[in-house]
């Protein structure tokens, strides 16, 4: 169903954005502000994108959206398993939680321990990329491929060159 893929694109692209963002790390507020906003459109979409998905493919049925997820597992990996279900759900709350307490305290958002900051974005990756790439079919595969990579690259160009 189209809602249910533009959703995710919408809310993948604004990951993306924030992402992007947030790579120089540096002070500025309007930076801050953008990866903030972008953040959490992505959160909204995402919602949306879980809530059309429930709706339209699983009959609000957790057994259902459970079963959908053993089988793609199978298909992509070869192992009948729906526990992902579990790792998405934990997911959203990682989401929602963030993007409360980033608004909540942007100051103490912004200074929490960088191991916090590096496990949260880890985590996030980890699901993007098996989303995008691993369990994505046709073109959103090659455009969270790129998107990766950009990321990479951007985060690498960003970093202080030991030389200088």
């Amino acid at each position: 169903m189209i809602i249910i893929l533009w959703t995710i694109r919408v809310a993948l692209a604004f990951y993306f954005i924030s992402v992007a963002a947030l790579i120089p790390g540096g002070p500025s507020t309007r930076v801050n502000q953008l990866a903030r906003a972008a953040w959490t459109m992505g959160l909204v979409f995402y919602v949306m994108h879980v809530a059309s998905a429930f709706h339209f493919s699983h009959g609000w049925s957790h057994a259902a959206a459970y079963e959908h997820t053993a089988r793609r597992t199978a298909d992509v990996v070869g192992l009948d398993f729906g526990g992902g279900l579990y790792v998405n759900y934990a997911f959203t709350l990682v989401w929602l939680l963030d993007v409360a307490w980033w608004w909540r305290d942007a100051a103490g958002y912004r200074n929490r321990p960088r191991w916090n900051s590096y496990s949260l974005h880890a985590f996030f990756a980890f699901i993007v990329f098996n989303a995008t790439v691993v369990f994505g079919e046709g073109p959103i595969r090659w455009v969270g491929l790129a998107a990766f990579t950009a990321c990479a690259v951007w985060w690498m160009a960003q970093r202080p060159n030991p030389t200088s």
